[in-house]
């Protein structure tokens, strides 16, 4: 459940701060009014979007059974996990620019349809990786799970408009780049725990060999199955007695983010 109010929270704040930047060079130009609702009427359209492609992943799951559903899921919980890295990476090489990137394309498209477009392509991406998730986590289940997952959906939603609420008030205190770097890192934990689940699926379809299984074993000091080491499996992939398989996909995906930050961090100082 915490997975999913920490991936609700940072999609919604990101679609959010679209929003925010778009008002606020709206406000500056000499008719407002017509251009702030193209804004709406495009966030409206990319929920909307968001919502189609969650039907669309239900109805998909709904015609499939046994081993094709199986992969159906597996594929999304991968899925996910390449998501949330993409939107992590993607944030740190863009997010300094994005205010002023996001002010060139309203310049480009001026009228209330190009502004309209840009929202709905903005709120809609953010969406429809939320939704992506919320299926690789298990959102395919019923009963209390379910509302679980709802209710942290909800939670991570207001949380955002909080969030957003309290930056803005005061920004010198708490800025959204501290914000983005923070949940950058939690984000990563999330992404790499689907990441393990999806490697254990895999080993467990025997698509994979485990290797050294398992490689170790601290069960006696911390299980995955009960309580704190639950909640770090469930958040960050933790495993008691790791397969060979999943250290080495761990290793691959940290490294890889890490190279891919950095490298992002030295171009940026490079153009400073």
């Amino acid at each position: 459940m915490l997975n999913a109010l920490i991936v609700v929270w940072r999609e919604s704040l990101e679609a959010m701060l679209v929003i925010g930047v778009l008002l606020s060079w709206i406000a500056r130009q000499p008719d407002p009014v017509v251009l702030r609702a193209g804004v709406w009427f495009g966030a409206a359209a990319g929920i909307g979007l968001a919502l189609l492609l969650g039907f669309a992943t239900f109805a998909a799951q709904s015609q499939l059974a046994g081993a094709s559903l199986e992969i159906f899921q597996l594929a999304m919980m991968l899925a996910a996990a390449g998501l949330i890295l993409q939107m992590v990476l993607w944030m740190h090489r863009h997010g300094r620019h994005m205010r002023r990137e996001l002010e060139d394309q309203a310049e480009r498209n001026g009228g209330a349809f190009g502004i309209a477009v840009i929202t709905a392509l903005a709120v809609a991406r953010e969406g429809a990786e939320t939704v992506v998730f919320l299926y690789g986590v298990g959102m395919e289940a019923g009963g209390v799970q379910l509302a679980g997952m709802l209710g942290a959906a909800v939670a991570g939603f207001a949380l955002a408009a909080a969030t957003g609420w309290l930056v803005a008030r005061g920004a010198r205190f708490l800025s959204y780049r501290t914000l983005f770097r923070a949940s950058e890192i939690l984000l990563l934990l999330v992404a790499n725990a689907m990441l393990a689940n999806g490697i254990d699926r895999m080993i467990g379809m025997d698509w994979l060999p485990p290797l050294a299984d398992p490689a170790w074993d601290v069960s006696a000091l911390l299980d995955d199955v009960r309580g704190f080491g639950r909640v770090l499996a469930d958040f960050a992939g933790y495993r008691a007695r790791p397969a060979g398989t999943l250290l080495l996909a761990s290793l691959a995906f940290w490294s890889f983010a890490a190279w891919r930050m950095m490298r992002a961090d030295s171009r940026a100082h490079a153009h400073a």
